[in-house]
């Protein structure tokens, strides 16, 4: 069943003194769930395991509570009573062939320890360098403390092989992993054994290595990340040192892991980096070394990663994104369903589960992160109800993706669209300035449903509550989207905009229809994610000499979410848009707009020829509201049930909606839970008192 031409990504691979049985590498990737949920990480493991993934690690662990990253929520090995969450993980990766790998984390100058209050050490006494900026600086590492140090990786490798894990990564990459803050100048000023050359700069990774090989002998597997590049000039860890470490050091891990810069350089959006965007700083490592190499790239494609391997490149096809989109991408490829895959659109929506502390989500799969929750798997629906026929109003990811589950389950289903295509707003915002690979949210879902006997596609067909009565439907699902607002209400104003005068008005919707603003234009973004600047780089390259306004401190604030943030204050930079930041628009006026300053109030004015407002969008609720209305009519009409999902209900991002259509897709005919909590979570039993 498996095109010949991808044999060699399902060949085994020697890691050490152990096999994996295929190319395919989920490297370490946080979820979101940690210490906190360790049940639902073991289960995401554990479904990546079934779809066919020959190495999977969990996220970065601390190995000691003397370095820990709160607030961010990662896995904890301080103690012995750690072990059991993580055996369980253990566990659930090897079901099934696979190899199970922990990556055990010092983070060093990037532990500010603010749960702990322990104070930090590093190879330096320097600023903790965190995304929060914290106000603490570390101390210099003894040589009684690197002598700690080392015996505190042993305690946490025999550990590890309590667990039942097969192989260690140790952290050296993104900036976060001590073993980098020992061989980047950046970090290490030291003047001791341990500073100066990279061969002393390499020691200390050298004696672990060594340590944990004498204390788990042929029983596991050691690997080694490090940064491809520190991307931070001379004083960096260069990607020629790196070259330079590897060939110094060429058998020191039985594997070693590369990854790109800094966790925004490593983990770049679809917006701002390609496919395979670091091959030309992996190419020829590979030649250095005995030893298998790893990669990434956000590697969706086969064919590329065939390439990588057969040319040399890369040993193993390292992917944590797409791993996410989807779990059972190996299994497709072995079954010869490429064009199953759920292709991960680089969107980043995964990340922010670890850097808002939430649950971690996926704009492709939204069942990632409750498998163990809720008890979803990725490629199996529940049994159907007894119901038969169900109306899906509105295309787009909320609608498709309900109307996908459904009709999995086995329902009739019918789609009807208002607009001439399908897609909803990704079809509009995939032509916006590098929003091309969101498309794929509905590219996937209408070629699956397209499968399936039991879906009926009904475009340019804008239905009212008349309409719908009459069809004698057993269920309604309301998927009818939102409209960006004109009128500029969101945070800063929650009732309309002041307006004096006929400035040209516009939304993101009218760019999206067309609809351009001409000259001197004024972007105001209250809305603080993608679109606002996305609007302000399309309008610049058209010609308008552009200018974003915002309240918020950085431009698309919440993008630093999304790890894109500094991306596109410098694309909007280079484009020539004048950024203000910390600053409202207090009125419209007939040649500009009235300015006030976010903290002060102090006014200002801008001259221009017309306005952009990204502000809040509205919901389209006239169809559901009518129906709810004229509920005395649904028992004639055959109408069970009537709801309201997706931007229809809340706007929010894509992922938001995916989730709304697949939780009503598996709801439907279910059990009234009343007012019971939807999903498990694991409660902290308390300790004696």
């Amino acid at each position: 069943m498996r095109d010949p031409r991808y044999d060699i990504l399902f060949e085994p691979v020697r890691i050490g003194p152990l096999t994996a049985k295929n190319r395919f590498y989920q490297v370490p990737h946080c979820n979101g769930g940690g210490y906190r949920d360790p049940s639902a990480a073991a289960e995401m493991r554990g479904v990546k395991a079934e779809g066919g993934w020959g190495v999977i690690f969990t996220e970065q662990t601390e190995m000691h509570h003397t370095s820990e990253i709160t607030p961010f929520i990662e896995l904890r090995l301080w103690e012995d009573q750690d072990i059991p969450s993580i055996a369980r993980m253990a566990e659930r990766m090897k079901t099934h062939g696979a190899l199970a790998g922990i990556q055990l984390a010092y983070s060093g100058i990037n532990g500010p320890n603010m749960y702990t209050k322990e104070v930090p050490l590093a190879p330096s006494a320097l600023p903790i360098r965190t995304f929060t900026n914290d106000p603490v600086q570390a101390r210099a590492l003894d040589r009684r403390d690197i002598a700690d140090l080392r015996r505190w990786f042993v305690n946490a490798a025999r550990r590890c092989r309590t667990a039942g894990f097969d192989l260690i990564c140790l952290y050296g990459a993104h900036g976060f992993g001590i073993f980098q803050h020992f061989l980047s100048r950046a970090t290490n000023q030291r003047s001791d054994e341990y500073g100066g050359s990279l061969e002393n700069r390499s020691r200390f990774v050298r004696e672990v290595v060594a340590d944990i090989r004498d204390a788990v002998g042929d029983t596991m597997a050691i690997t080694l990340r490090v940064s491809l590049d520190e991307t931070i000039g001379d004083l960096g860890f260069s990607n020629a040192e790196v070259r330079d470490f590897v060939a110094l050091n060429a058998d020191l891990p039985d594997l070693w892991d590369l990854a790109h810069g800094t966790w925004e350089d490593c983990s770049g959006p679809s917006r701002f980096k390609e496919e395979a965007a670091q091959e030309a700083l992996v190419k020829g490592i590979r030649d250095l070394t005995g030893k298998p190499v790893v990669g990434v790239g956000r590697f969706t494609s086969p064919d590329t990663m065939v390439r990588m391997v057969r040319q040399g490149v890369l040993d193993f096809v390292g992917c944590a994104r797409p791993s996410i989109a989807d779990p059972f991408l190996p299994l497709k490829v072995e079954e010869g369903r490429i064009e199953d895959i759920r292709e991960c659109i680089g969107c980043n929506i995964c990340v922010t589960g670890d850097m808002i502390q939430g649950m971690g989500r996926c704009t492709q799969n939204p069942t990632w992160m409750e498998e163990w929750r809720r008890g979803w798997h990725p490629e199996r629906m529940n049994p159907k109800g007894p119901s038969e026929r169900v109306l899906i109003v509105g295309s787009g990811p909320a609608g498709l993706e309900a109307a996908l589950g459904l009709a999995r389950r086995g329902y009739e289903v019918a789609v009807a669209e208002a607009r001439e295509s399908f897609g909803g707003r990704v079809a509009r915002e995939r032509l916006l300035p590098g929003l091309s690979a969101w498309g794929r949210v509905a590219d996937y879902r209408l070629y699956q449903l397209g499968q399936l006997g039991n879906v009926s596609l009904y475009p340019a067909s804008p239905l009212t509550a008349d309409d719908i009565l009459g069809f004698g439907f057993e269920h309604v699902c309301l998927a009818t989207g939102s409209h960006w607002r004109a009128d500029g209400v969101a945070r800063q104003h929650v009732v309309q905009i002041p307006r004096e005068g006929a400035l040209p008005v516009f939304t993101p919707d009218d760019v999206m229809d067309g609809r351009l603003p001409t000259g001197t234009v004024v972007v105001y973004d209250d809305d603080h994610y993608y679109m606002g600047g996305v609007i302000a780089e399309l309008l610049a390259a058209r010609g308008c000499n552009v200018t974003l306004v915002t309240p918020a401190p950085y431009v698309s604030d919440w993008s630093r979410n999304t790890l894109e943030q500094g991306a596109v204050h410098r694309r909007l930079a280079a484009a020539g848009v004048a950024i203000v930041l910390n600053t409202g628009v207090a009125a419209l006026q007939a040649d500009g707009v009235e300015t006030n300053c976010a903290y002060t109030d102090a006014r200002g004015r801008i001259t221009c020829d017309a306005v952009v407002l990204v502000a809040s969008r509205r919901s389209e609720t006239a169809v559901h509201d009518e129906l709810r209305a004229r509920a005395d009519e649904w028992a004639d009409a055959g109408l069970r049930s009537l709801a309201l999902i997706g931007d229809a209900a809340a706007p929010a991002p894509i992922a938001w909606a995916t989730f709304a259509g697949h939780r009503y897709a598996r709801d439907l005919d279910g059990p009234d839970r009343g007012d019971a909590l939807p999903f498990r979570r694991e409660v902290t039993a308390l300790a004696p008192a």
